[in-house]
């Protein structure tokens, strides 16, 4: 073994320890590592950033902003409508779900395929009478079986095809994913849709109900004497920080203000409605002399409704009271409550409430937070948010809608509100066929070909021009632009020829099936615990290598690791879509093997045999 070798080995290692442990984002690991492989001479400098460049990174960004395009012009909720049966028992619901988001993730990225059918899976299951949980995961599984459908399902197909042009032969077609990977996401959705839901753990449902808002939330009327009065709304949340409360609305000349502004200053007779436990309030409302509303009569609040007619300012500048309360009464309409989860890579991650001035900038109200199924309403106001976490928010539609697609949080009780132009969903569809098309006839290569189809989406007005770069996720890019260098450096350094020859010698003892089998199971163990993206560009170099010991079809090979690379079903981790779920199914870590291990054994009895007709050795 040579010191660069040795070298390169103990960077990989390093990086999927770092993978595994998950405590840092996986495109600052990549890039980690590739500077790292520049520092030790294992990359060229000059082409440590070549790996941006690549057809597959390039592909990979135009799906997903014409998967966004398919979004919100409604092309994918008009599918949904005519797919899914209106009145049928849960199996045959679940199995037309599935079916439809394993159908959408093989013309769409599959992480957008599964957000755009949380919602309606949520709706099933209420409607089914079935815990969120037993829905969603069978959802989430199929997105993932439906990716390896085609080349533009997944981000590892692409990076294979990637990697077979670079070996010499060129890259695979469109549809070259389509004989081994349809028969699996066939068995295994038939599997999960007919057998596996049984397999699901049953976890407490996600909804509103589980929160239980009722009994924390009161109204608290500020008295003559409360220590509060001409005190700004800020300072007395500060005032209430002990007891874990915080307010989230004021009722003053009978309007009720949705988040109001915290530098009001308070007033004699104004109601303040404070979320907290009742019973950790008391305390604070005895030394502040604050009132439950409900202690007061009806006389004293008719008398304070009277007072104070005068034009006195309401702190925000001198308006006048008369526009004021027409700002406010506008302020209230339509406001409503909404659940919200956090996608995996989303700005809000390591941020709080706090960091993004939730209330003063957008005019929403954190109202709680669910982990695992657990709610929390200690200090929201500094919890950090994580990736899978269920958001209670309240505030008017266009605010929440705006949070949600800047910070990255997808709706759960009800969806976004969307009023595409007429005919922009059959325009949509058709510009993606005709991608599609060009590419599966051999017209244009597939990087060119979807990038003339983001050219036209923004042309035609399909996606607005400032949403372009909005709907990439960079952290993707980042990754697989950073990891293709140091991928090659296994390459270019002999490490994969020594490794390919370990498993060879000792493992697959020269039988190319075994050696085939040992490819694809690898490649899903580390794929459950590491991206997937990141899993196919560390196996490929390897498969290639050990095709050309055994002296095989590398295809084959190729194949095996594109298959495996999309099998994550062990662990919330593994996959974005299982930790989309992660949440919203009140699901803990270790409640995913129960179902996703007899897939994984299902998906390794179907593929190579298929593997070994469709791509023979």
């Amino acid at each position: 073994m040579t010191f660069d070798q040795m070298l390169i080995i103990a960077v990989l290692l390093l990086t999927m320890a770092v993978f595994i442990r998950g405590h840092r984002r996986h495109d600052l690991v990549a890039m980690g590592a590739l500077l790292a492989c520049v520092v030790f001479g294992l990359v060229p400098g000059e082409e440590a950033f070549s790996g941006f460049g690549h057809p597959a990174v390039i592909t990979v960004a135009c799906v997903l902003v014409l998967g966004h395009g398919l979004q919100i012009t409604g092309a994918v909720d008009e599918m949904t409508r005519r797919v899914l049966p209106a009145s049928a028992g849960p199996t045959v619901s679940l199995l037309a779900l599935c079916s439809l988001v394993a159908g959408l993730s093989g013309i769409m990225n599959n992480v957008g395929a599964m957000a755009l059918l949380m919602p309606v899976a949520i709706q099933m299951a209420e409607k089914q009478k079935l815990p969120p949980g037993k829905v969603l995961m069978p959802l989430a599984f199929c997105s993932i079986l439906g990716g390896m459908t085609t080349m533009i399902g997944t981000p590892p197909n692409l990076i294979v095809a990637g990697f077979r042009a670079e070996a010499g032969p060129g890259g695979f077609g469109l549809f070259d994913y389509t004989p081994v990977g349809l028969s699996v996401a066939v068995v295994g959705i038939l599997f999960i849709a007919l057998a596996g839901r049984r397999l699901v753990p049953d976890r407490q449902q996600s909804d509103l109900d589980r929160f239980d808002m009722g009994k924390y939330l009161s109204e608290i009327r500020v008295d003559e004497d409360s220590k509060v009065i001409g005190k700004r709304l800020r300072d007395v949340e500060n005032m209430l920080e002990g007891a874990d409360a915080q307010i989230v609305g004021l009722v003053r000349y009978d309007l009720r203000v949705s988040a109001p502004n915290p530098w009001h200053l308070l007033r004699e007779g104004d109601i303040l409605t404070i979320e907290a436990d009742p019973e950790a309030l008391t305390s604070a409302l005895s030394e502040l002399n604050l009132k439950l509303e409900e202690d007061v009569s009806p006389d004293e609040g008719e008398e304070e409704e009277g007072r104070d007619k005068s034009s006195e300012r309401l702190g925000n500048g001198g308006k006048d009271k008369k526009e004021e309360k027409e700002k406010e009464k506008s302020s209230t309409e339509e406001i409503f409550i909404q659940e919200m989860v956090v996608r995996p890579g989303a700005q809000l991650i390591g941020r709080t409430a706090s960091d993004i001035e939730l209330r003063s900038r957008y005019g929403i109200n954190l109202l709680a937070i669910s982990r695992q199924g657990r709610r929390s309403i200690k200090r929201l106001r500094s919890t950090v948010i994580q990736p899978g976490d269920v958001l209670l928010m309240r505030g008017m539609p266009q605010a929440l809608t705006g949070f949600g697609n800047t910070y990255g949080c997808l709706p759960l009780a009800t969806r976004d509100i969307r009023v595409p132009k007429k005919g922009q969903s059959i325009l949509a569809a058709g510009v993606m066929a005709a991608a599609i098309l060009a590419t599966a006839l051999g017209i244009l290569p597939v990087a060119i070909s979807f990038a003339g189809a983001v050219l036209a989406f923004i042309v035609l007005h399909i996606v607005p021009l400032r949403s372009l770069y909005s709907a990439i996720d960079w952290s993707v890019i980042v990754l697989l632009g950073a990891m293709l260098p140091v991928a090659h450096a296994m390459d270019s350094t002999g490490t994969a020829d020594l490794i390919a020859s370990f498993f060879i010698d000792n493992v697959a003892q020269g039988n190319a099936v075994i050696g085939l089998t040992v490819i694809l199971i690898v490649t899903m163990v580390l794929t459950d615990f590491m991206n997937n993206a990141a899993t196919a560009a560390l196996m490929c170099p390897l498969a290639l290598s050990t095709a050309a010991q055994l002296q095989v079809n590398p295809d084959s090979f190729l194949m095996a690791v594109a298959v495996g690379a999309s099998c994550a079903f062990l662990t919330p981790i593994g996959h974005q879509n299982n930790t989309l779920i992660l949440g919203p199914g009140g699901f803990r870590f270790g409640d995913y093997w129960p179902l996703g291990l007899p897939t994984e054994v299902l998906v390794v009895l179907v593929s190579v045999p298929m593997l070994l007709w469709v791509w023979p050795l």
